[in-house]
């Protein structure tokens, strides 16, 4: 791990290779440093291209990434498209070069890669994209058997950060009735919401038995996240993942 990500720990080929950005080793200045990769936050748009270019640099990245506007919904980036539209929440890709990428700051990032190689994707998990299905768009979009898949479940907002009201629960429960038990109720009469236990249990549910990472938390570590319940005004990291010519 260097100072400005760290690397997925998940068993997949030596032609898929992913990366979670972390907020050291940039040049915004706060509240976004300070490596801030976001350009809707109001950082300075120069400083936000610097560690763009650096991010691509320190990774080795064969192109640009498809950054995507994100909205918290269900929509999927396909890559290969002749057309690109990248108002969506996730992105999906079958070639080689091609960068998917998601950016978040306490939302789940998902990353998923086909065991064989041949694909990969990214999703970006807030509580109402992953209620209303972003997963499951996901990996429909990525056109692999969801046993021959594996995910990586990034930093995120941790269950004892993240206070949801009634109304979270029950867009999951309406879905699965399993999702009840990613919920527990605190003393000031809301709830606790375990995100990666959600992630999981739509993961599994879709078939995808590989599932890796999760439990590192972006609210209660400052030194290394940027996290928007706790700070208000921040920058956003990235999850990267992308296929190379093994």
């Amino acid at each position: 791990m260097s100072d400005s990500f760290l690397t997925p720990d998940w068993p997949v080929p030596a032609g898929v290779r992913a990366a979670f950005t972390l907020r050291s080793g940039g040049v915004s200045l706060a509240p976004y440093d300070s490596l801030n990769l976001g350009r809707h936050v109001g950082d300075a748009p120069e400083a936000v291209a610097v560690n763009r270019r650096r991010i691509g640099e320190q990774l080795g990245l064969p192109q640009e990434p498809s950054w995507l506007e994100q909205v918290h919904g269900v929509a999927v980036a396909d890559l290969d498209a002749a057309t690109r539209i990248l108002r969506a929440d996730a992105a999906v890709t079958h070639s080689v070069g091609r960068v998917c990428v998601v950016q978040v700051a306490d939302c789940l990032p998902v990353l998923l890669a086909a065991t064989h190689g041949t694909a990969v994707g990214a999703a970006h998990c807030g509580w109402r994209g992953l209620a209303g299905g972003v997963l499951e768009a996901a990996v429909a979009g990525l056109q692999v058997p969801p046993g021959e898949l594996c995910a990586w479940l990034g930093p995120a907002i941790g269950p004892g950060a993240f206070e949801v009201g009634e109304e979270v629960r029950a867009a999951f429960v309406a879905h699965d009735a399993r999702a009840a038990g990613a919920f527990a109720a605190n003393a000031r009469g809301r709830l606790q919401c375990d995100l990666y236990e959600l992630a999981r249990q739509r993961l599994t549910g879709l078939g995808v038995q590989r599932i890796f990472g999760g439990g590192l938390c972006t609210y209660s570590d400052r030194a290394r996240f940027f996290s928007f319940r706790r700070d208000g005004r921040c920058g956003r990291m990235a999850a990267l993942v992308w296929l190379t010519a093994a």
